[in-house]
């Protein structure tokens, strides 16, 4: 049983809570700072909900306590209301695991406490806290929106079963990550993990690395060689776009996936597959199947457990704490104090469309603690295409009823009114909003190309 301290005087979000989660987890509530602490170092607790209400009279208090919390270390959730969610954000950027949105949605926060149970006791296995923390394997893959929820789910379901496992999704969405946690949370996490990417190898090599070769098996080898298949042991062999293997190829994998046998190029000996296969593609099987550039029965043969990995565009929510994420790690290897990312820069980093993904996210935020002058990530020091795109596209991907698009029409009126009051020179406007002008230029183009904030638009037009 996962036990549960919930910060908070509200009983009835204990009661709530208690009655949602269900037998695996157990919940206490602890109304004072000093209860948590207490209940923490005596090991009372497995981790800790951190809650956050508007209504709470005394919310800057909380706001404290919460950060002092977190500062020690201790396995935390922050759980916040819309209008409390930028000081989640900040408690997560400050050591919190995640964050969710209250009221809570039941599946979110039993997947976002097992995962935390799950760092918990691995910080436990792995001695002092002084000791490099080891991540557990769930926790490289960021992101509590509904489509990382199934995807942690499936992740679970499978991992302890040996049946072969299709990811798909688009490049940089992290396949691989999601490969590794399959591995990581399943019985052979101590055996090898070998990845291989099936388009980086030649075609005259490619079945001679996955099965070995015999010494003398083709001109020019020296010496026997172990290919992937036994290498990989009794892990996990990862072959990353599958869709790119020779129609002779797949026609020797089919064979090994039957008989779970194999026998090196040169060699009449069969040798035993013992590893677990793993199989990623970014392109659409069924099309080259239908082509004729894929066989049916191995795309049958693999795709027995499809995980498809989500865009990120279709997680924006997500996006905050992967930045954050990449951040700190950056941050450290750059050796540079830059704390933040500030709320404007993060609103355009929500609002692009991220066709290269969280690999191309990550190289954004590199860029941008390498070239920002300061110690916060303003626009300025976003590429111009981000920029350009997020805000122009903005509406595409927030829901007019989201806090997001709710945040960012305030924005564009607080932007009309300064404008107005300063008589048309948005130099001033700018200046009296402590915003950039070229900041306040794009809220003047988004609004002109929202039909729903064209009153505002007219407003902000120079005199």
């Amino acid at each position: 049983m996962v036990r549960i301290g919930l910060y908070s005087e509200d009983r009835k979000l204990l009661s709530v809570l208690s009655s949602a989660l269900g037998h695996e987890f157990q919940v206490q509530i602890e109304a004072s700072e000093e209860g948590v602490s207490r209940n923490l170092s005596d090991g009372e607790w497995d981790a800790v909900i951190l809650d956050l209400d508007s209504n709470d009279p005394f919310v800057n208090e909380r706001i404290a306590s919460c950060r002092r919390i977190v500062a020690a270390q201790v396995s935390s959730v922050v759980m916040a209301d819309d209008i409390m969610r930028g000081f989640a954000e900040e408690l997560v950027r400050l050591g919190a695991y995640s964050y969710c949105r209250k009221p809570p949605s039941v599946r979110e926060l039993r997947a976002i406490m097992r995962r935390v149970h799950e760092r918990s006791m691995l910080r436990a296995q792995s001695g002092a806290a002084k000791q490099p923390e080891v991540e557990p394997s769930c926790d490289q893959m960021i992101g509590s929106s509904p489509q990382m929820l199934e995807v942690y789910d499936l992740v679970h379901k499978v991992a302890n079963l040996n049946a072969s496992v299709l990811v798909t999704g688009e490049s940089g969405t992290g396949k691989e990550l999601i490969a590794r946690a399959i591995h990581n949370l399943g019985s052979h996490s101590l055996r090898p993990f070998v990845a291989v990417c099936c388009g980086a190898i030649p075609e005259t090599l490619i079945e001679a690395e996955l099965f070995g070769h015999e010494k003398g098996a083709f001109t020019g080898t020296v010496g026997a060689r172990e290919g992937y298949l036994e290498q990989a042991g009794d892990g996990t062999l990862f072959l990353d776009e599958i869709g790119e293997l020779t129609p002779a190829v797949q026609v020797k994998l089919l064979r090994v996936l039957q008989q779970r046998e194999f026998s090196r190029l040169g060699s009449s000996k069969l040798v035993p597959l013992r590893a677990r296969l793993i199989f990623a593609t970014h392109a659409d099987l069924g099309e080259l199947v239908s082509q004729g550039k894929f066989r049916l029965d191995l795309y049958y043969r693999i795709n027995v457990l499809k995980i498809t990995a989500p865009p990120l565009q279709e997680r924006a929510d997500d996006i905050p704490l992967i930045a954050n994420h990449f951040l700190e790690h950056y941050t450290q290897i750059y050796q540079k104090r830059v704390d933040a990312i500030d709320s404007g820069a993060m609103a355009l980093l929500q609002g692009y469309s991220w066709p290269g993904n969280v690999r191309e996210l990550e190289n954004v935020i590199q860029r941008a603690i390498i070239l920002t002058p300061g110690t916060t990530i303003t626009e300025e020091d976003l590429p111009r295409n981000v920029r350009d795109e997020s805000v122009m596209n903005f509406a595409d991907y927030h829901p007019a009823n989201s806090f997001e698009r709710q945040l960012r029409d305030y924005k564009v009126k607080l932007a009309a009114n300064a404008v107005r009051e300063n008589n048309g020179n948005k130099t001033l406007a700018a200046r009296s909003l402590n915003i950039s002008r070229a900041y306040l230029h794009r809220l003047i183009r988004l609004a002109e190309r929202d039909p729903m904030l064209a009153h505002d638009s007219a407003d902000m037009e120079t005199a």
